[in-house]
């Protein structure tokens, strides 16, 4: 990712055209949930009560990897979702770099898709539509699904129609 500019630096601080520089506008990420097939066990699991401890075995390490990703240097072990004033991302690895990524001026909707875990942990998958409603990009296990949506559409219609496309 280019370095972000200083959005203090500014007449109204934390508003940056896109022509100027490349600001982060919010960053999240990916929980337990985007890994559906353990997360989905793991709640049958933990519903049934009797088997509940084992359903939080189970997540234990999803847990920690997502906990000790917030400390420096093992950030690598979880996945980002970052929303700048130019693009959506979505990065991981040691120096979170780009896997796939697409500009706001692509983006024309983003639906919250539901399944049976997303009420359990409070999450939804948000699949990030281009104009001719094919889908760019899904983003698996957001947290607040509904405020991201919304973060990424008003970034898309604010930030993206300024955008030059080369």
């Amino acid at each position: 990712m280019s370095a972000l500019v200083r959005i203090d630096s500014h007449a109204v601080t934390g508003v940056v055209a896109p022509l100027q520089g490349e600001a982060l506008i919010r960053e999240v990420w990916a929980v337990v949930d985007a890994n559906a097939a353990v997360t989905t066990l793991a709640r049958k699991l933990i519903q049934s009560i009797v088997l509940a401890p084992l359903g939080w075995f189970i997540l234990l390490p999803f847990w920690a990897k997502r906990l000790l990703g917030f400390l420096p240097g093992l950030s690598f072990l979880t996945t980002k979702y970052t929303l700048t004033n130019r693009r959506l991302m979505i990065r991981k690895g040691l120096k979170a770099k780009p896997v796939q990524e697409i500009p706001l001026n692509q983006i024309s909707d983003v639906k919250i898709v539901t399944d049976g875990n997303s009420e359990f942990y409070s999450t939804g998958h948000l699949q990030v539509l281009r104009a001719d409603g094919s889908v760019a990009m899904t983003l698996a296990g957001v947290p607040e699904p509904g405020s991201v949506r919304q973060s990424i559409v008003q970034a898309a219609t604010a930030w993206g129609p300024l955008q030059s496309t080369s």
